[in-house]
């Protein structure tokens, strides 16, 4: 039998999980928005997960979370140039603190 193919068919080797992702949200002006996150070697990615105790563990229980498959998280960042979807990460960074501004240093004038 013939194999059909479409031009949004996975190739065999690329990993999909079953069902619809967790990804996580954040309130923006218009609704929520999915967050983004960086890889390890700085690239934006977009993030989901598998199940809801995943999420949790990753991120804490206070994150917001919307459900959505696979092709319609790509779909959803692919105009913003993030082509990688990474499926349960295990780490994450916490949030960068606030820095306190240095005192001013005295510029020196030499004539």
């Amino acid at each position: 039998m013939a194999e059909l193919l479409q031009d949004d068919d996975p190739e065999p080797s690329d990993r999909f999980p079953a069902g619809p992702l967790y990804v996580p949200v954040r309130p923006g002006p218009c609704g929520c928005a999915a967050r983004l996150f960086r890889t390890p070697l700085g690239d934006r990615t977009a993030v989901g997960f598998t199940s809801v105790s995943r999420l949790t563990a990753t991120l804490g229980p206070a994150q917001a979370w919307i459900r959505l498959a696979a092709p319609a998280l790509r779909a959803l960042t692919a105009p913003l140039g993030i082509t990688t979807v990474t499926v349960d990460p295990q780490f994450s960074a916490p949030a960068p603190t606030p820095v306190e501004p240095a005192a001013p240093v005295p510029v020196l004038r030499t004539a």
